[in-house]
């Protein structure tokens, strides 16, 4: 058994690729992995874009778990900012540290640093049940990549890759992973400050926080 997918390539992933639509077949039950380990071994050169890919599936994007089936549509979107090397996502799913590390890890850079923000259970006096977070994913997408621009800006060398979660998190779950790398570590651990300090003030994500006493988007309440 096996289905057919139609892939669209843009950008970058097109001129790699040297096209821009084809149909691939694939073995049943495959799965978004298994399309781009497909595709990436037929094309070297769009295999060199694989740590910045994001794929989506009929244009909802989707983690490499996911399922593919007969006659949907795949595109392969690069990075929406150009010129920074990192990750900027915002995903509904469980966030996975080395994924963020990976986008900044390299031959070049000595120093690496991570920032993990997860749900905590006391919050101001009140415990905690669970948060919700809502985000505007393009706009977010793009001011994470601006934030780690600025950060190259200030210390050069600097990668930074940003990744934060929407929906519902419980007690411990990760809402966000930030990596930053450079050649030393002093300029690693002041761009990761950074990234999640900007990312704190601009970034179009919101928090709705459920204690025992009710919800509140956070920054609007009393």
């Amino acid at each position: 058994m096996s289905l057919t997918v139609t892939v669209r390539y843009f950008a970058a992933a097109r001129e790699k690729a040297q096209k821009s639509q084809e149909r691939v077949t694939l073995p049943d039950g495959a799965t978004v992995k298994t399309l781009l380990d497909t595709l990436f071994a037929k094309s070297p050169a769009l295999a060199s874009l694989s740590k910045s890919l994001r794929v989506a599936v009929d244009e909802e994007f989707a983690p490499p778990e996911t399922p593919l089936a007969e006659g949907v549509e795949v595109a392969l979107i690069p990075p929406v900012a150009g010129g920074t090397a990192g990750l900027f996502r915002v995903v509904d799913r469980p966030l996975q540290v080395a994924e963020v590390i990976d986008a900044v890890s390299g031959p070049t850079q000595g120093g690496l640093v991570t920032f993990s923000g997860a749900v905590r259970r006391i919050s101001k006096g009140q415990t905690v049940d669970h948060l919700e977070y809502e985000a505007f994913p393009p706009m977010a997408e793009k001011q994470m990549a601006k934030i780690a621009a600025e950060a190259a800006e200030r210390w050069p060398g600097v990668q930074v890759a940003i990744v934060h979660r929407v929906g519902r998190l419980e007690i411990g779950e990760l809402a966000v992973v930030i990596a930053a790398s450079a050649p030393h570590r002093k300029e690693a651990f002041l761009a990761c400050e950074y990234a999640i300090d900007r990312l704190k003030q601009d970034v179009p994500i919101w928090k709705k926080e459920t204690t025992t006493d009710g919800a509140v988007w956070v920054g609007l309440g009393p």
